[in-house]
C-alpha cells in the first residue's frame, strides 16, 4: 500500500507557509496553510498533525479531513482550521498526480472553461485609484477590488465618509459601466457607520461590499444586509460550514471562504453546497499564494454557484516575493478578458519550483499585520 512519507512546512516571503507531503511512491503534493501573521503557529500545528497522515493512506482524504480536524477534543478556529487546510490541498494535489486528472475533474467535472478573476487596487486618493485601476484594465481584468478607507472613527465623521463616497466614485468612473468594483470594508467599519456606508453607497453600484462587520459581529450583519441593496460578502475569517449558518440566514449574497483558512478543498466544497441551498454565491478569498490560488480555481471550475476569484498578482503584500516566482510555468494564471483558463494539468495544476520555495524558507524573516491606534491611543481595527 502507498502510505505518506514525509510532511514538510515552508515559510517563504512575502508572508505564505507551503506544505509539502510526500508518499512513499515519490509522489508529491503541495498545500497552502497561510494564516497571516500567524503562520509560525499554522507549522507547529501542521507538525502536531504528521503524526496523524505518515504511514496512512493518502488517498483517504474524508477520512483524513473528519480525523485531523474532529480527532482533538478542542478544535476549530484559524490556526488548526489552516493547518487542515494545507494538508488537504497537498493530498487533493496527490490524488490528481497519480490518477492523472486535475482535481476539478475528481469532483464531478468542470461546469465552466474559464474563471472570472479579480485584482486589488490600492491608494488613499481618487487619482492613485484611478492610475492603478488603469493599470490593472491594460492588464486584462475586467474586475477590481479596493478597501473603502483607512483607519475610520468609531461613528465615521462626514469627511470620512465622503472620503470613500468619492474614492468610491473614481473607481467606478474609471471603471465604466462594464467593469465592477468590490468595496472591502476589511471589518474597519463599526457597525453603525457600516449601515450608514451601505446605503450611501447604493448609487455606485459596487459589485459587493465586504466584512461589513468583525466576524465576532456576525450575528449583526443582517442589520447591512437590510440597509442597502448592493450584495453583501463575507467569509474569510470564518472557517466551516457551521460557522456560515448565521451569516447564511440574516441574508448575505455571497460566501467568501479561504481555501487556505476554512479547511482546504474538502471544506470549501461544503461550504458552497450549503450557500446554495440559501440561493448564496460563492467568491473564495485569495489574498495569499500560487497554491491557493491554485486550489480555489480547482473549485470554481467545478461549482456552478462560483461567480469570481480573488487573486494577487500585484497585491501590495507581495514585499520580497511574487505569486509567480514559486512557479516553474507561470503561463498557468494568464489572464485574458478578465478569466484565468481552465487549469488541465493534474492534481491542482501547477508546477512547484521546489528549489525555490527552499531557498525562500531558508531567508525568511516573518511577517506581522500593522497594529493601528485612533488618536486616543485607543486599538483600531486594521
Amino acid at each position: 500500500m502507498v502510505t505518506i512519507d514525509r510532511v514538510e512546512t515552508f515559510l517563504v516571503a512575502p508572508r505564505w507557509l507551503l506544505v509539502r507531503i510526500e508518499t512513499s511512491d515519490g509522489v508529491v503534493g503541495w498545500g497552502e496553510a497561510t494564516c497571516e501573521g500567524r503562520s509560525e503557529t499554522v507549522a507547529a500545528a501542521v507538525g502536531q498533525l504528521e503524526e496523524l497522515l505518515v504511514g496512512t493512506d493518502p488517498s483517504r482524504i474524508e477520512d483524513h479531513h473528519r480525523t485531523l480536524s474532529n480527532g482533538s477534543f478542542y478544535r476549530g478556529g484559524p490556526i488548526l482550521s489552516s493547518a487542515v487546510a494545507g494538508i488537504d490541498q497537498a493530498l487533493w494535489d496527490i490524488k490528481g498526480k497519480t490518477l492523472g486528472a486535475p482535481v476539478h475533474e475528481l469532483l464531478g467535472g468542470p461546469v465552466r472553461d474559464r474563471v472570472r478573476v479579480y485584482a486589488w487596487v490600492g491608494g488613499d486618493e481618487p487619482n492613485e485609484i484611478r492610475d492603478q485601476i488603469a493599470e490593472r484594465v491594460a492588464s486584462g481584468l475586467t474586475a477590481v477590488k479596493m478597501n473603502a478607507s483607512g483607519r475610520m472613527n468609531p461613528l465615521a465623521t462626514s469627511r470620512e465618509i465622503d472620503g470613500v463616497l468619492a474614492r468610491v466614485a473614481a473607481a467606478r468612473e474609471e471603471l465604466g459601466p462594464d467593469r465592477d468594483v468590490a468595496v472591502d470594508f476589511h471589518g474597519r467599519v463599526s457597525l453603525p457607520s457600516a449601515v450608514r456606508l451601505a446605503a450611501e453607497l447604493v448609487p455606485l453600484r459596487p459589485m459587493f461590499i465586504e466584512e461589513p462587520v468583525v466576524p465576532e459581529n456576525s450575528h449583526r450583519i443582517g442589520q447591512v444586509v437590510a440597509a442597502t441593496s448592493i450584495p453583501v460578502a463575507t467569509g474569510e475569517r470564518l472557517y466551516t460550514r457551521q460557522e456560515f449558518v448565521g451569516v447564511l440566514d440574516a441574508g448575505v449574497s455571497i460566501v467568501q471562504p479561504d481555501l487556505s483558512h476554512a479547511g482546504g478543498i474538502t471544506e470549501v466544497r461544503k461550504i458552497a453546497a450549503l450557500a446554495e441551498t440559501y440561493g448564496a454565491l460563492l467568491a473564495p478569498h485569495c489574498p495569499l499564494g500560487p497554491i491557493g490560488l491554485a486550489a480555489s480555481l480547482q473549485i470554481g471550475f467545478c461549482t456552478a454557484s462560483h461567480v469570481i476569484q480573488e487573486q494577487s498578482i500585484g497585491i501590495h503584500y507581495n514585499v520580497g516575493a511574487e505569486v509567480l516566482d514559486y512557479l516553474v510555468d507561470t503561463s498557468v494564471f494568464d489572464y485574458a478578458d478578465g478569466s484565468v483558463a481552465r487549469l488541465t494539468g493534474a492534481g491542482l495544476g501547477i508546477e512547484i519550483d521546489e528549489s525555490a520555495v527552499r531557498k525562500a524558507a531558508a531567508a525568511w524573516t516573518g511577517w506581522s499585520n500593522p497594529t493601528w491606534r485612533y488618536d486616543d491611543g485607543s486599538f483600531a481595527e486594521w
